[in-house]
């Protein structure tokens, strides 16, 4: 590509602008294009594809309809199996700019076409970003303009006497608008790809009514619509099948040949079948548009300072809207500005735990970085969700501005992969259209030769006719599109009955042909909850033995880590949150009260000096040890929640009577330490971890840091987390059980026994993992494990690849007696690879070529971020595996919707993380869905 400066304009990308990206396969459009082009390839977010533009001409469409007429309606009956024909038929290739028809092809090769519609836009304008003041706003059109200082993109969209046009095409329920200077179609939602957290915080002012309803023609209703076709459409689509249209005709025939009985035969089961299928898409259907449909009213600010109730159908991106305390289902993707929420997303992941929303980044380093839905998922609202408790800040209300509307939020794009999902590229089709192509063949040979002798022996033409026929629809199974329908159906309602649901069908005929399952560990081979095991302190910089009753802890830093490095909350006086955070504050005894605006504020105002968001207390005198007497409690004024990316979580908070705050933070060992300060972790730090996870528990690092510059909520507010979590104390592990489900082993073993390989995919530390897959029969007791350890080139060396057998192995970090590559000689007895996500990471950048031979020989992927899980799933596939998922749904969506089959353990009757859901929450499902 050329330059791309001149066009994209080297100021501060904001609302409306197309910025350019580091990521290819993200670029929305082309840069540039020749004039006249008539072709523009979108790599729109995984889902990049061909557009066409095509121009009507009134010549062409009357010649088709004088052939469909002469034809006997044959033509139409082939411009409905294949639209482009029609298209290209009815309408000539023009430039994308003044197309009003376009064909796209999806990167599966799949060819669909759709009409560009155009709509006055009038004298609208938009800002620039979402905040932006009154006066820097544009009162031409587009959503940026361009003149002799500013060259930006724009929306300039055809100027008919001084009129505005939007030109755009709806896809897939996406709407994609033409941009002039791209001279592309892009997905509406690269509109607000620049805007910043910063940028997002300036909008809390609201939209005024002329730029929203600019964006409302832009963007269009903030709906997700499902459509719901009637029976005699459906009817009508459905007979129009070739394998319907040669059953028709082989029962005319019958008929015709005296052949009663076999032809009602044949009519009846047909009619059933399709009776059943019509019947189930329907309901489907049907389900799926209510799941789908939300209509609800939201408080939205405009910039004089008033509030107004709106449809969430008029909602658009930039609206600043207020949440009720109370909570509320939310109507689109929005990002969090003030206050917490509590929210439950069972309904994106069949993760049943609710979740804290915390505001998105407002000061320091992180308020410049581009805001991203994943990137910043716990300060996003995502479409779909509901708001179970919503708290505010310093007496104001709960603010979030639109991020996504419609099909571009969270629940549109899982409503999208339902509505249409990537292509089933099952053998078993292609073999079977071979087969009945090879049947055609015979039957055309057979026809040529009994006509031959037929004629030979002179019989009447009918006769003749009718038996030539006849041998075509004996050879060619009639029936088989019928039986294969009925059989899916009656498939589906058995697994039904065994508490599987499925909402995409055409996956069960793919069950059988699974050679390799993956399974997340936490809640899926193991039970959902921990134990608390024991908390293994620091004293003069060595660890001292295990302490099972964390309440027995002297007051300090650990004991106030225990009880406030949490994100749990109270719904109806009923503590709520993380498993892990309720029973690590369940074994300290501590109990949890929120302050209220209204009666709460005062006293904990007077005995902490300033606000704060939550009090943790002591247990009372009676409960605890009589050698230890906790009086004073710990107010927690911030609160960072656990990242995936991060691996950790932190809380601020603030003790009575002292001037500054601390900071506490709890999570992946490794990650902990790495932030902590060099001489506060003890020397045999991987080793006592080793100890631990080798023996299957699940371990927590602790640290803590007093933060001088902090004394009162509001500075809490605007502390980074980069700065807060670093130079930190390390104060010891928090060691948790977690107990294998009693179905795990023998389900794994039968898998095993049918040659169907087993891999584990965690998220968790790789000794821990490794402990587990020994434990559930993944791993033998003969079987060695090897640790695959890679490492990323640093200034002077190249990047490493290393083989460690386990029992070598000092630790995770650590690592000992190794096989370097070159010199790598593997036993040839069994062995399994064990690699964690950096060294995944690592081997996919650095060693591509290695990746296969790995990937063929590894059964524990550990610290695997939920992108890696869904790159895992990719890759296999990429090796010709059938590959089956099976987890919790909580982080593995990505990975569930990845895999061939994906099996979600959730009570939700139809998670649509993934294509098969079991209320039973163990993988005992596993073979019965294979079966």
């Amino acid at each position: 590509f050329a330059d791309g400066s001149r066009l994209l304009g080297s100021q501060r990308p904001g609302y409306g602008t197309l910025q350019r990206d580091a990521d290819k396969s993200r670029m929305v459009g082309p840069r540039a294009l020749p004039q006249g082009g008539g072709h523009a390839r979108e790599g729109l977010a995984q889902k990049p594809h061909e557009v066409t533009g095509y121009q009507t001409k009134t010549w062409r469409v009357a010649l088709c309809h004088a052939c469909s007429v002469l034809t006997a309606g044959l033509l139409l009956i082939l411009f409905h199996w294949k639209p482009s024909l029609e298209v290209q038929a009815k309408c000539k290739p023009c430039a994308l700019g003044q197309a009003d028809w376009v064909i796209i092809r999806d990167r599966f090769g799949q060819c669909f076409t759709t009409r560009v519609r155009t709509e006055a836009l009038g004298e609208g304008s938009l800002e620039h970003h979402p905040g932006a003041r009154l006066e820097d706003r544009r009162t031409s059109i587009a959503i940026s303009v361009s003149d002799e200082e500013e060259s930006r993109d724009t929306i300039r969209l055809h100027e008919k006497e001084e009129t505005n046009i939007l030109r755009y095409y709806l896809f897939e329920g996406m709407r994609y608008i033409w941009i002039e200077r791209r001279q592309a179609y892009c997905k509406v939602s690269a509109l607000d790809e620049g805007w910043t957290c910063a940028d997002l915080h300036l909008s809390q002012a609201g939209l005024d009514q002329q730029d929203h309803n600019t964006r409302r023609k832009i963007y269009g209703p903030n709906v997700i619509e499902v459509p719901v076709k009637s029976y005699a459409r459906l009817l009508v689509e459905e007979v129009l099948n070739p394998f319907y249209i040669f059953q028709v005709f082989s029962i005319v025939l019958w008929v015709c040949d005296t052949y009663y009985y076999y032809a009602a035969c044949i009519f009846l089961i047909s009619t059933i079948s399709l009776g059943l299928s019509l019947y189930e898409t329907r309901k489907q259907s049907i389900t799926l548009r209510n799941m789908a449909k939300m209509s609800v009213g939201v408080r939205v600010r405009r910039p004089n300072g008033e509030e107004m109730v709106v449809s969430s159908a008029d909602l658009v991106p930039g609206d600043c809207i207020s949440l009720p305390a109370d909570g509320m289902l939310v109507p689109c993707d929005a990002a969090l500005l003030t206050g917490e929420c509590m929210v439950n997303e069972s309904m994106l992941t069949g993760e049943s735990v609710p979740v804290m929303k915390t505001p998105l980044p407002a000061g320091g380093q992180a308020a410049g970085t581009v805001y991203s839905p994943e990137e910043h998922r716990r300060h996003t609202l995502f479409c779909g969700t509901q708001v179970i408790q919503a708290k505010s800040y310093v007496g104001r209300e709960v603010l979030a501005v639109v991020t996504r509307t419609g099909f571009c939020t969270a629940k549109g794009d899982l409503i999208s992969s339902i509505l249409y999902p990537k292509p089933v590229s099952f053998k078993f089709y292609k073999d079977a259209v071979k087969f009945v192509l090879f049947l055609a063949v015979l039957a055309f040979i057979g026809t040529l030769y009994s006509i031959l002798i037929l004629v030979k022996n002179q019989v009447p033409v009918e006769q003749i006719i009718i038996r030539a026929l006849d041998l075509v629809t004996v050879v060619v199974p009639p029936a088989l599109p019928a039986a294969m329908t009925v059989g899916t159906i009656y498939a589906q309602n058995r697994l039904k009955k065994r508490g599987i649901f499925c909402i995409s069908p055409p996956r069960i005929n793919l069950c059988g042909k699974i050679r390799l399952v993956c399974f997340d560990k936490t809640g899926t081979l193991t039970e959902e909850g921990l134990d608390v095991w024991g908390v293994v302190p620091l004293e003069n910089n060595h660890f001292m033995p295990i302490i099972h009753e964390p309440r027995c802890l002297p007051a300090g830093p650990l004991l106030y880590s225990l009880a406030a490095c949490h994100t749990v909350s109270l719904l109806r006086a009923q503590p709520i949150g993380d498993p892990v955070d309720l029973k690590m504050v369940e074994s300290t005894g501590w109990r949890l009260e929120m302050t209220e605006e209204e009666e709460g504020e005062l006293p904990a105002f007077q005995q902490f000096g300033t606000k704060v968001l939550a009090v943790m207390k002591p247990p009372p005198e009676e409960e605890q040890p009589r050698d230890r007497k906790h009086q004073s409690p710990v107010g927690i004024l911030r609160r960072f929640p656990f990242s995936s990316s991060l691996q950790r979580m932190s809380v601020l908070v603030k003790l009575p009577g002292e001037a500054s705050a601390h900071v506490y933070i709890k999570g992946a060992p490794e990650m902990v330490a790495s932030l902590c300060r060099k001489e506060t972790v003890p020397v045999d730090f991987s080793q006592m971890l080793r100890h631990y996870t080798t023996d299957g528990f699940r371990v927590l690092g602790l640290a803590c840091k007093p933060l001088s510059t902090v004394t009162t909520f509001e500075e809490a507010l605007q502390l980074p987390r980069d700065s807060a979590e670093s130079s930190l104390t390390f104060l010891g592990f928090l060691v948790m059980k977690n107990v294998l489900k009693p179905e795990s082993a023998p389900v794994i073993h039968l898998l095993r026994n049918a040659n169907i390989r087993p891999v584990m995919v965690t998220g968790d530390n790789m000794l821990t993992a490794v402990n587990v897959a020994k434990s559930c029969r993944m791993v033998e007791p003969k079987e060695r494990v090897i640790f695959v350890n890679a490492s990323p080139p640093s200034h002077d060396k190249p990047a490493a690849l290393k083989f460690i057998l386990a029992e070598h192995s000092q630790g995770e970090e650590q690592l000992e007696g190794l096989y370097q590559r070159d010199g790598c000689c593997l036993q040839p007895q069994p062995c399994h690879f064990a690699l964690n996500g950096k060294s995944f990471a690592v081997v996919c950048e650095h060693f591509a070529d290695l990746l296969p031979k790995i990937l063929i020989r590894a059964t524990v992927f550990a610290r695997m971020s939920p992108d890696q899980k869904t790159q895992l799933v990719c890759s296999l596939q990429e090796l010709n595996y059938c590959v089956g998922m099976c987890g919790d749904g909580a982080n593995d969506c990505g990975a569930l919707k990845a895999a061939d089959v994906g099996i979600s353990l959730s009570e939700a009757e139809a998670s649509v993380a993934s294509p098969f859901t079991s209320r039973v929450a163990n993988i005992e499902c596993v073979p019965t869905v294979i079966r």
